[in-house]
């Protein structure tokens, strides 16, 4: 019982780190020693930062713009500020900062004017006085220093940022995915807040982030422990019934809530415009087949004594089994799906729920070598309960006296 209380408490611990690793990642980055910025902010797609110091009266904006995972020199990344203010069509007219990674030397870094959805981000003069424009390329991670000087009151932008592949030295189109195409934003450069691309943009970050810890809670975590509960601690006798109500409510809370977390995933599945989650989606439907066939197993749960209870036993192992491998095989198709389109700090969910899985991997190793001594010295207490009995020297063994007539 008391291991069962700590595997719980660690899992508190840990889940509690899954909820906290949103905490804004640009606050723990190091940039050069002469680049001081006031604010930063986390961007809610492609890997992005964005760090910068803004002083009202005289429309001076310094910028450093860093894009995370560019392992090669064939990308190119850019920031932007749209002057017409529109969101839902940002791209045209936005005034762009380009930067190149090099295979030798410091990155390629120029300004960019774009006046239409079909460029190839030429280089020429944008609309923004300008100064101080440079790039670094370490560590795959390539950031843009620029200070602009902007229109006298400004206190809000639209800015947009991309990356995109890179043909011989001519940057081509970006790809259409849901990070790309809302990569976008309106940002207040006095306090920082921001609203996201276009309706959806924020809308369906929370919702992934909803989905993905209600699943990664329920079929990953509770479905596992209920599993546990049921195999270990029933070989303890004064855990009779106990284990059998919590192997219940363990399983049942699990699949409530990954009901409710799949039920979010169809929905995520079907805004995502331009982006296919097939295994990922096929996988949760399976799963929810299962946990259903286990939900009605449970409500046609024979006697222990009956004669079909040993194939309702098979049964339920099989699906039980089934269901947990498929669901923490499906939580990590769903980090691979976000790891293409979101910020780094879900690298830091994926390991979290890595120590989770270990946690229990390791308890559940601890318990069935512990329980298996159990059960062998409980087998031999009853064999030789039963051999003193019918044994050569029991009541009805060979060497009995018979008795008297």
């Amino acid at each position: 019982m008391m291991v069962i209380l700590r595997l719980i408490l660690t899992l508190s611990l840990l889940s509690s780190l899954l909820l906290t690793t949103s905490a804004q990642t640009c606050k723990q980055q190091t940039l050069t020693a002469n680049n001081v910025f006031t604010t930063c902010r986390d961007l809610p797609h492609l890997t992005s930062y964005l760090h910068w110091s803004y002083d009202q009266a005289t429309g001076k904006l310094d910028i450093a713009f860093r894009h995370t995972g560019i392992s090669s020199t064939d990308k190119w990344v850019s920031w932007a500020i749209n002057p017409n203010n529109d969101l839902n069509s940002a791209m045209p007219g936005a005034q762009a900062l380009v930067a190149i990674p090099q295979a030798s030397g410091a990155p390629r870094v120029y300004t960019s004017s774009i006046s239409n959805y079909g460029t190839s981000l030429a280089e020429g003069n944008i609309s923004y006085p300008n100064t101080g424009l440079t790039a670094t390329y370490e560590n795959s991670e390539l950031t843009i220093y620029a200070t602009l000087t902007l229109p006298s009151g400004t206190t809000s932008l639209v800015h947009l940022w991309q990356d995109g592949p890179v043909s011989g030295s001519t940057p081509q189109s970006h790809a259409m995915a849901n990070s790309n195409t809302q990569a976008k934003e309106t940002l207040d450069l006095v306090s920082g807040a921001s609203q996201g691309g276009g309706s959806t943009g924020n809308s369906i970050r929370r919702r992934r982030n909803t989905h993905g810890v209600l699943n990664a809670v329920s079929w990953g975590v509770l479905m596992p422990l209920g599993a546990i509960i049921a195999r270990y601690m029933k070989v303890f006798q004064f855990a009779d019934p106990a284990w059998f109500y919590l192997h219940v409510t363990c399983q049942t809370s699990a699949y409530i809530v990954g009901v409710a977390g799949w039920g979010t995933g169809l929905k995520l599945g079907s805004d995502s415009v331009g982006v296919t989650y097939d295994t990922h989606r096929t996988l949760g439907i399976i799963i929810f087949c299962l946990g259903t066939l286990q939900v009605f197993a449970l409500l046609l749960r024979p006697n222990k004594d009956h004669k079909i209870r040993i194939y309702w036993n098979i049964y339920h192992y099989l699906i039980g089994y089934s269901t947990i491998i498929i669901s923490i095989v499906n939580i990590f198709k769903g980090f691979e799906a976000l790891e293409v389109s979101v910020q780094d700090r879900y690298n830091d969910w994926k390991h979290a729920y890595i120590g989770i899985i270990a946690a229990l991997g390791g308890i559940a190793l601890i318990l069935e070598a512990y329980t298996w001594i159990i059960v062998i010295r409980r087998r031999k207490s009853e064999s030789k309960t039963a051999h003193g009995v019918n044994g050569t020297n029991g009541v009805n063994g060979y060497g009995s006296r018979p008795q008297q007539v």
